[in-house]
């Protein structure tokens, strides 16, 4: 199951969202619009992805992962290649949003609930961590292969190719690998009222909130990051082809910070190497300005940014189950989905407005800002003292592998909240 998620993860990211910037000035040149016009479809995109986080969160406790990733895997499929045969503004947007609804099915969220609520908490890191790391060379693969399409066949026919491939992977890989846990599928569900308890008992810690700040905020920077750091490079006066292979980086550097973080963790609190790796990629962005005018400057800053990205699908799994279970984990992870998912596809516009203003060293210093506060809030989450619980409290410190239990909202909620992780 693992390696069917980490292959259809793989698949689906590069399918339904990095295609798109490949695809972007094609389709504005055949649909009569402007880039700027054509890329408030993807902003609608991921906006009705967020939409869709606390619905899909619920139907996952509930019901578990394989009936809805096959049928949104079969509704994505098809909504590609009703892609491919736009006339209009409106039917690109129609048809970008139901994308982004059924990316709330199939992507992260769902695969990586489906994970925590399979492993028990010592195995649990290893797969998670099996998939993002093969994921994260989505971009890797399918933006040249997106690219290579384009040249060949045209963005119409590389989008009805993408759609084919997108079905014949993850359609059946869904539909014959996601199965309930069995541990679970033996035990009586828990019931909605236990569910909502837990939930409540989630928002009502104030480490959750603190998780909320470092996420949303470091959402908003990477997002910034991705959309505006080529415009960076050629106005330093790069070539696009090397702005576009430097910016490239950022997929795989994806890979080598989670496989980095992994191995720091063992040995330091997680929350602690997360802010840590925070601030480094606040120093790059703050520095990309003064430095990006080098072809040796851009690229150790792009680097030193780069570690970071893709942190956040590798670290909230355990630091959402270890805290609060698996029994609520996929509406919990959709309630922190949301803001998150909102700020990616904002905050990009709100940077446009100010790069326009203010210039790019002004704009990187607040991404840099911004991933302070990211590093402030996973230090608050790591610093602040545990809620009064209903029954003894979770506590951060047990020792590795030492199973813990605790009452939160009326319910026992089990994981392995060690030093390194919770």
């Amino acid at each position: 199951m693992v390696a069917a998620l980490a292959v259809t993860q793989t698949v689906g990211y590069g399918v339904l969202y990095y295609a798109f910037a490949v695809l972007l000035q094609p389709m504005a040149q055949a649909l009569d619009a402007s880039p700027a016009a054509v890329t408030v479809a993807m902003t609608a995109s991921v906006l009705a992805g967020a939409a869709m986080a606390v619905p899909v969160g619920r139907w996952l406790d509930r019901h578990g992962g394989r009936a809805l990733m096959t049928l949104g895997s079969i509704a994505a499929t098809a909504l590609v290649a009703a892609w491919s045969q736009v006339r209009t503004l409106t039917q690109l947007y129609a048809v970008l949003i139901g994308i982004g609804v059924t990316t709330a099915m199939v992507l992260y969220e769902p695969a990586l609930t489906v994970v925590v609520s399979w492993f028990p908490p010592q195995r649990r890191a290893k797969a998670v961590l099996a998939i993002v790391v093969v994921a994260g060379f989505a971009s890797t693969i399918f933006m040249p292969l997106t690219g290579l399409l384009l040249d060949n066949y045209g963005w119409r026919s590389a989008l009805l190719i993408l759609a084919l491939l997108h079905g014949a992977v993850t359609v059946p890989l869904h539909a014959l690998t996601v199965r309930t846990p069995p541990r679970l599928a033996a035990q009586r569900r828990p019931s909605k009222q236990q569910r909502a308890a837990v939930v409540r008992a989630a928002l009502g810690d104030r480490r959750f909130w603190w998780l909320a700040v470092a996420f949303v905020a470091h959402g908003a920077a990477m997002a910034t990051m991705t959309l505006h750091l080529v415009g960076l490079l050629v106005h330093k006066g790069h070539p696009i082809t090397f702005a576009a292979t430097v910016a490239g980086l950022l997929g795989v550097l994806s890979v080598t910070g989670r496989l980095l973080l992994t191995a720091l963790q063992q040995r330091l609190r997680l929350p602690v190497v997360v802010a840590v790796v925070f601030v480094i990629q606040a120093g790059a962005a703050i520095a990309l300005p003064i430095v990006a005018g080098s072809p040796v400057g851009a690229a150790v800053a792009v680097v030193a940014f780069g570690l970071g990205f893709g942190v956040v699908s590798l670290v909230k799994p355990p630091l959402l189950a270890d805290r609060y279970g698996t029994i609520a984990y996929g509406t919990i992870g959709g309630i922190l989905a949301t803001p998150i998912t909102v700020a990616k596809a904002t905050a990009p516009l709100g940077a446009a407005g100010l790069l326009a203003v203010a210039g790019y060293p002004a704009t990187f210093v607040v991404v840099g800002a911004v991933c302070l506060l990211a590093a402030a809030g996973m230090l608050a989450r790591a610093w602040s003292p545990p809620p009064t619980l209903d029954g003894p409290p979770l506590r951060d410190g047990v020792g590795a592998g030492e199973r813990s239990t605790g009452r939160i909202g009326g319910q026992t909620v089990e994981g392995t909240p060690n030093s390194s992780s919770s």
